[in-house]
């Protein structure tokens, strides 16, 4: 398990200072760190299909800057070309696939789970790096093995967008806040919009920590499928009050007001738009192992499972849930399940995304309701019997 040194810090403190507001280099943040997955693990996750990668390779430094990048798509056969210096190996929600990754997450849940995005790891060579650039979301990048030298500025209207190939976005060179060699365990945090430029010193690991920021496009268009699909778009416009105009071919302001109220109307409900919020925050933007049984579990079989010690119940790897507030139901990757106040307790504990054993789970089984709830969420490919 991991566990952050935040020294003079707290997470309460981080917040109200570092929080979105300006980047911190935790050195030591893990004390004795271990990697959770090895260069050669790494390497094998990006010769599968299943998972996002990429690598990014330069021609080296001259005149002090990275030159001729070039952008490769995973799944790769192989490594020997690149190399033995200048190119990086991205691989994007490790913790999808690595149960050792995936306890990365743990020690920054002081923030809501909705908000953690996913662990990308990157092995880089000397010399490789992605180039200075900008992210639209918070990240905390853990030193893995090796070292890396970074440098991370202040937001600057004035940086030059480039685009030194067509797979990769930089920015011009920026005056760094923090310019820093990071080694194992050390934690860098970076807020949105905030320049930075990691290049390795020598062979190293990093585990990036991302937070999903949703932009007001992706909400719109979601908050549009939740109204049509619950059939709630289909009341009409209606100005019983309408008075004669004197000019027909004007679109006027009042109109416009009442035609935007009215669109309002229609999604302003709290209900809607909470459900809406927590089936888009739990839908995994990464390829999950559903583990969806050849054979559907029935509710008895679920019970005699239960009735052995030695078995656990585990959430499958990057699984996201929750428990929405406003309306009290469970959320499993985009999938409401409703809860009743018999089964509101078993609903918590899924939640928490945790493997749970037969000891704690047993309890349940006394009731029909949390059987039958337990089976759906099995039959479902979300949780499975270990």
């Amino acid at each position: 398990m991991y566990t952050i040194n935040w020294g003079d810090l707290t997470p309460e403190l981080f917040l109200a200072e570092y929080w979105q507001k300006k980047p911190l280099l935790i050195k030591g943040g893990f004390q004795a760190f271990q990697d959770p997955i090895s260069a050669d693990e790494l390497a094998g996750l990006a010769m599968e299909q299943e998972l996002e990668s990429r690598i990014i390779a330069n021609d080296g430094s001259e005149n002090g800057a990275q030159t001729n990048w070039q952008v490769k798509h995973g799944p790769f056969e192989g490594f020997s070309e690149f190399g033995e210096e200048n190119w990086t190996l991205l691989v994007q929600a490790v913790n999808n696939w690595s149960e050792t990754t995936a306890q990365m997450l743990e020690p920054f849940k002081f923030l809501p789970s909705w908000r953690i995005d996913d662990v990308m790891v990157s092995f880089s060579t000397p010399g490789g790096g992605v180039g200075p650039h900008l992210d639209q979301y918070d990240v905390f990048i853990t030193q893995g093995e090796g070292k890396r030298r970074w440098q991370v500025g202040l937001p600057d209207d004035s940086l030059a967008q480039l685009l030194p190939h067509e797979d990769l976005k930089q920015v011009s060179p920026f005056k760094p806040v923090i310019d820093a060699i990071t080694e194992p365990g050390d934690i860098l945090y970076i807020p949105p919009n905030h320049p930075h430029d990691g290049v390795s010193i020598d062979n190293s690991l990093n585990y990036s920590v991302g937070f999903q920021a949703p932009n007001g496009q992706d909400m719109i268009s979601a908050l549009a499928d939740a109204v049509i699909d619950k059939q709630l778009a289909e009341h009409r416009f209606n100005d019983p009050e309408r008075t004669v105009t004197n000019q027909p071919e004007l679109l006027a302001t009042e109109d416009v007001k009442k035609l935007r109220q009215f669109m309002l109307a229609q999604t302003g409900d709290l209900d809607l738009f909470s459900d809406m919020i927590a089936t888009f925050t739990t839908r995994s933007h990464h390829a999950l192992e559903v583990l969806i049984p050849m054979e559907p579990f029935t509710e008895e079989a679920v019970k005699d499972y239960l009735a052995d010690p030695e078995i656990f119940v585990r959430p499958v790897l990057g699984v996201k849930a929750l428990i929405n507030e406003q309306n009290g139901d469970l959320y499993i990757n985009g999938d409401r399940i409703s809860l009743i106040e018999q089964t509101r307790d078993l609903g918590q504990l899924l939640a928490k995304n945790v493997a749970l054993t037969t000891t704690q789970l047993k309890s349940f089984t006394n009731c029909l309701n949390n059987t039958q709830m337990l089976t759906k969420v099995l039959n479902m490919g979300y949780w499975y019997i270990d």
